[in-house]
This record gives structure tokens, sequence and C-alpha cells, in this order.
């Protein structure tokens, strides 16, 4: 080995700190970033503003960022709230539709099901009497 090796005690104790103080920093400001974009995306501004919004944000990244959450900070929130209600509901809807309990099946379409699981034998008597009396009931 000709080069020079590098220790671990080489490397302070304070300079590691910094070091992981930093990564945390870019990795925070990366997603506050990301989120700033995608809410000047997601709001209904018009399409003037959002490029004026967008070309501040990406032309002077610091203080576009901090300016756009100054200014617009509280309904950041908001929208945020409003979208993931919006993406709740749709997830429910899909898995009432998916599930067969939403409105979509009424008693006399299951019951339909029924006659017909029943007719091509795909169920017993007793399976479809017990299947009838809990639809109706």
């Amino acid at each position: 080995m000709t080069g020079e090796v590098t220790l671990a005690n080489d490397y302070p104790i304070l300079g590691a700190f910094w070091t992981v103080f930093f990564f945390v920093l870019s990795v925070l400001w990366l997603i506050l970033l990301f989120r700033v974009i995608a809410d000047v995306l997601r709001d209904d501004m018009t399409g003037g503003a959002k490029a004026g919004w967008l070309l501040f944000v990406i032309l002077l990244p610091f203080v576009g960022v901090f300016v756009y959450v100054a200014v617009r900070g509280r309904g950041m929130g908001q929208r945020e709230r409003k979208h993931a209600r919006a993406r709740q509901h749709d997830f429910d809807e899909y898995v009432r539709t998916t599930a067969g309990t939403g409105t979509g099946a009424s008693e006399a379409e299951q019951l339909a099901k029924l006659v017909e699981m029943h007719d091509k034998g795909a169920i017993s008597d007793h399976e479809f009497q017990k299947a009838k009396t809990k639809v109706l009931h």
C-alpha cells in the first residue's frame, strides 16, 4: 500500500454531525420544494399565475419557496386536506363498488344473481335459501 489510509478517528465527531445535519436539511429542502411545486400545479390559479410562481420558485428557489409559503401557506394546507379527502372518498367508492356492498346492487339484483347461481348448480338449495334470507333481512 503506497497511499495514505484515512482512519475513522481522523474524522471528528463534530464533522460527522455537520455532515448528517446538512444531508437531512438538503432532503427536507427537496421535499419542501416539490410540495410547493405540486401545490402550485394543483391550485386553481390561472395559467399565468401558475407559470409566474413556477418561474419564481425555479429561478430563485430559496426566496421563491419561502415567499410562496409565507403568502400562500395557509391555503396550501387547506388544499392538501381537500385533496386527501377527495382521494379517500374515491378509494371508499372503489371499495364499495368492488365489494358489491354499495348502492350499486339492489336486493332484486342480488336475488337475480342468486337464482342464476342456483339454476346453474353453483349453490345448493340450502345455500340458496340461506343467502336469500340474508339478502332479504
